[in-house]
């Protein structure tokens, strides 16, 4: 398998049957992990010798559409039984997502801090908040200044936003240079159809072309667009603050696999994000809407949790500054 990784949560047969391997570190309270900026004993093997290990401060965080069509709470719910550091509330059409002293409650209630906000700009969220794509954004903006949070996740325009795309990056850097919020732009991909593509985004869709102060890179859209999502991180490179970890298998469909199910380098993603002391977010953000019981979709949740944290970590000489 293309970009298989050496470090795995899970084992999958021919049948497609599972069985979990990985295990993630004892966390601490909701929002406080366990091990962040740990640099721990042992060699590449486990059994000691003159290499340790390097964890940096980024934080774990729950995307609440991973529990859709479950509902936001159920995600703010579902990240304190599992241990992750924080939500990223996507909003949507769920009422709960939009109301920000429903949030607050949510996160007081469970532990939980809002970490990031993902404007409302899917074809689903064409009307919430607005029709105005800049008061989308100016609301996303004060959501996460009400609620703590450091970023919000922006898409490109679609094409035919054609005013707001023409101003897309000059606004977007009016906007972060008004907060210390910081608006993340995020790769997205060619429309596909029959192996024929359309240019749904403008300016780009490879958000590496323009020049945006943070960017979002999401490994199911570099799946999606069969771009190498390393060489896009490199591209990237000090502007990458936010990270959506899923992974896909290059079909035309975005489809938001639990990371390991597909091919993209999702281990190795992390372990370079430990090397650079990468001090953002790993955004677990999946599709989990086939999942046939609560059961199940939790099982996808901690696997995905046990996946990033078993790797995003990176090897270091014993002795040397981590």
């Amino acid at each position: 398998m293309a970009g298989a990784s050496r470090y795995r949560t899970d084992e999958h047969d021919e049948t497609g049957e599972t069985g979990k391997t990985g295990r993630p570190r004892e966390p601490g309270r909701a929002g406080e992990p366990a091990g962040r900026g740990v640099t721990g004993a042992g060699s590449e093997n486990g059994a000691g010798g003159d290499r340790g290990v390097t964890v940096p401060d980024a934080r774990v965080t729950l995307s609440t559409a991973s529990v859709y069509p479950e509902s936001t709470a159920t995600a703010f719910e579902t990240a304190a039984r599992l241990g992750y550091d924080g939500v990223e509330v996507m909003v949507w059409t769920d009422p709960v997502s939009q109301d920000i002293e429903a949030l607050r409650r949510l996160s007081d209630h469970h532990g939980v801090p809002v970490l990031a906000i993902h404007a409302p700009c899917l074809l689903i969220t064409q009307r919430v908040w607005s029709r105005d794509p800049w008061e989308k954004l100016r609301r996303a903006r004060s959501a996460a200044e009400r609620l703590g949070a450091e970023t919000v996740v922006v898409h490109p325009p679609f094409r035919w936003q054609r005013a707001y795309a023409r101003e897309f990056v000059r606004g977007i850097w009016r906007m972060a240079d008004e907060t210390a919020v910081q608006f993340a732009v995020e790769n997205m991909y060619p429309w596909r159809y029959r192996e024929k593509e359309m240019l749904a985004y403008a300016p780009d869709w490879d958000v590496t072309n323009e020049d945006y102060r943070h960017h979002t890179l999401d490994l199911s859209h570099t799946a999606t667009a069969r771009n190498d999502a390393l060489e896009m991180a490199d591209r990237m490179g000090d502007r990458l603050c936010h990270v959506h970890l899923a992974d896909g298998s290059g079909s035309g469909k975005d489809e938001h696999l639990v990371p390991g199910r597909g091919n993209q380098p999702c281990a190795e993603m992390l372990e370079r994000l430990a090397a650079r002391g990468f001090g953002g977010q790993v955004v677990v953000e999946i599709n989990t809407r086939r999942a046939m019981s609560a059961a199940e979709r939790e099982s996808d949740l901690a696997e995905s949790l046990a996946f990033t944290r078993l790797n995003l970590a990176a090897p270091v000489a014993r002795g040397a500054k981590s």
